[in-house]
């Protein structure tokens, strides 16, 4: 297994392979998303908030993931217009993975072995969120039923040594 977050790749919805590396300095968040889902309308907050940090360094990274309910249909093109025209969404999206499993993303098994939830290492629902440092280092895990201005506060103490 990878060591650090900056070790592991995934695939935009587009298509493209990206490493995370490129993210390095930066605080990320980590989230696995679904468009048709009770949580969905997350995705305005989790804009919000890319908005107005991102310039402070916050990335915000969506992994969409269709294991719950079967809420993530869609191909990568009905997912992508669904995230821009719904929500306005203009942080990077992700190929569909599966979080939970032996099928699971190298990334999330790496996420959930440090951050374990509720449900030890699994993953609970749609729209968890891992928060990770500018040196790669995953510091918190948020439930699926946290807002995303919730995580303001954390946000802003990782981005703080910073603005």
């Amino acid at each position: 297994m990878a060591s650090t977050f900056y070790n592991f790749k995934a695939n935009t919805l587009q298509g493209k392979e990206m490493s995370m590396e490129e993210f390095k300095g930066k605080t990320v968040l980590v989230v696995n998303t679904a468009s048709q889902c009770g949580l969905t309308p997350q995705y305005e907050g989790l804009e919000k908030l890319y908005e107005k940090y991102k310039d402070d360094g916050l990335v915000i990274l969506g992994f969409p993931c269709n294991q719950f309910g079967n809420q993530e249909p869609g191909d990568e093109k009905s997912i992508s217009e669904g995230c821009l025209v719904n929500y306005g969404v203009t942080f990077p999206m992700f190929s569909k993975v599966d979080v939970n499993g032996d099928t699971a993303h190298p990334l999330f098994k790496y996420l959930k072995s440090k951050l374990g939830g509720l449900l030890g290492s699994k993953i609970k629902w749609n729209f968890t969120k891992f928060l990770i440092d500018d040196q790669g280092r995953p510091v918190k895990r948020f439930a699926p039923i946290t807002k995303p201005e919730a995580l303001e506060k954390d946000i802003v103490k990782l981005l703080r040594k910073k603005i």
